[in-house]
């Protein structure tokens, strides 16, 4: 043995000293049993919360070195020799840090961070380089790879300790946010679910077809804002001769505001009753007052049953006279678009439905003309905004229908939405909008727009 090789296998057994005084005895074993070859894939330090850490390194004495300065109380320490048993590690049991040298035989550290990175199983997996270069260059090469940090040779025991610690808070940071939007996106998918849900539902409540009644025609409109809403519109043949027309905008969105709607769509059906005045036993049934079904509404739905208000219009039409009479809840006035293209406005109500003011609602009475239509409309419509915050309002839309009076139903429907949607520039509302025309003509015809 020459001075030289003496002096080598001193130096090494002097550096194993001092990196196994502290060891515990099995990574001690493991160490021992490396020194008469290569010990690759070893766990060096039993199990702890504070991370796993895989060293890589070629040199065993810096592997050693590493070691004796990490606190194995606190730290998983595991070993590996060269990139390809790093590798293969990481992608078997993923660890919380990877301190990785960059001059190896073989594959040297930054095709190892190349790979680590371009694999799904170990791209979270932060990358400390252990170098001496002291290059800029090479450092940035390593940064733009993906590694978060450098170790500098010779090793200083203060600067390893903070910068693993540092980088393992990160890492646990990072897997608890990570964790925390996984829960978040499916806790997100549920509730797009259920709005799926609530918008099918909401969608089932509009009429199917129009009321098989040769002296009406109806055609309505439904545009909803993207979000689930409270809007409701239908129709109902309370007696042969009287048909029901409501419209009914919940305050709110989502599932809450739609399965109000829900609950009101069986309120407001036929067969339910409540849209039947008190009569004897004996005598033939007919329809509620307006005012009347509005109070029924008023007992039946106080804030505190939904934590919800709404408005609604609602009318009834005697569709063998064409008389009208009509109560809103504070809802938009409906329009009464006379067959010569005067306007005139319904405005006998009284206050929203749930707000418990105990003020009175009261009926108003029209008489329908053949050609007459009445209009009835949420106030989306009215709310839509400019891209500079002016609203629509309501004058507009009076314009709008009165210019659109000698246009068929549906058509007319399609016009006052086209305005709409051209004054607020093609952007979609802020609420839902419906809108529904209802036309007496008096005599024998049928459809709808």
């Amino acid at each position: 043995m020459s001075w030289c090789d003496s002096f080598n296998s001193q130096a090494g057994l002097l550096a194993r000293g001092i990196a196994q005084r502290d060891l515990p005895p099995g990574a001690l074993m493991l160490e021992s049993s490396a020194a008469r070859g290569r010990a690759v894939g070893s766990v060096l330090s039993p199990a702890a919360d504070d991370g796993r850490i895989l060293i890589v390194d070629d040199n065993q004495i810096n592997r050693r070195i590493l070691i004796s300065m990490l606190d194995r109380k606190r730290y998983t320490l595991l070993s590996a020799a060269d990139g390809a048993e790093a590798l293969a590690m990481a992608r078997a049991d993923p660890p919380d840090l990877i301190l990785l040298d960059i001059v190896m035989p073989g594959m040297d550290g930054y095709q190892v961070c190349d790979e680590l990175k371009a694999d799904p199983r170990t791209e979270r997996v932060p990358v400390v380089f252990l170098t001496a270069l002291a290059d800029t260059a090479d450092k940035i090469r390593g940064l733009d790879l993906g590694a978060v940090d450098y170790i500098t040779k010779p090793f200083d025991q203060g600067e390893v300790v903070a910068r693993v610690r540092s980088q393992l808070k990160i890492q646990r940071l990072t897997t608890e946010l990570l964790r925390a939007n996984r829960e978040l996106r499916e806790k997100q998918d549920f509730i797009d679910q259920d709005l799926r849900a609530a918008g099918a539902i909401q969608h089932s409540l509009l009429p199917a077809a129009p009321p098989p009644i040769d002296t009406v025609r109806m055609a309505w409109r439904f545009m909803p804002c993207g979000r689930v809403g409270g809007d409701l519109f239908n129709f109902c043949a309370v007696t042969p001769d009287e048909l029901a027309v409501f419209m009914i905008d919940v305050s709110g969105h989502g599932v809450p505001a739609a399965m109000v709607t829900v609950s009101l769509s069986q309120f407001l059906c036929a067969a339910s009753g409540y849209l039947l005045a008190a009569a004897a036993a004996d005598s033939a049934p007919r329809a509620a007052l307006p005012a009347e079904v509005l109070r029924r509404l008023e007992r039946e739905y106080p804030m505190e049953r939904f934590d919800k208000y709404f408005t609604i219009a609602y009318a009834l039409i005697e569709h063998r006279t064409g008389r009208l009479r009509y109560s809103l809840g504070g809802h938009p006035q409906p329009l009464l678009l006379r067959a010569d293209g005067r306007l005139e406005i319904l405005d006998a109500g009284g206050p929203l439905i749930g707000s418990g003011s105990g003020l009175p609602f009261e009926d108003g009475e029209a008489q329908l003309e053949p050609g007459d239509r009445l209009l009835l409309y949420t106030d989306g419509i009215v709310d839509v905004r400019e891209p500079n915050g002016a609203q629509l309002g309501e004058h507009a839309l009076h314009d709008t229908v009165i210019a659109a009076h000698d246009l068929p139903t549906g058509a007319l429907c399609d016009r006052v939405l086209e305005s709409a949607v051209a004054f607020g520039a093609g952007c979609r509302p802020d609420d839902d909008i419906t809108l529904a025309v209802v036309e007496f003509h008096g005599a024998a015809m049928r459809g709808a727009g």
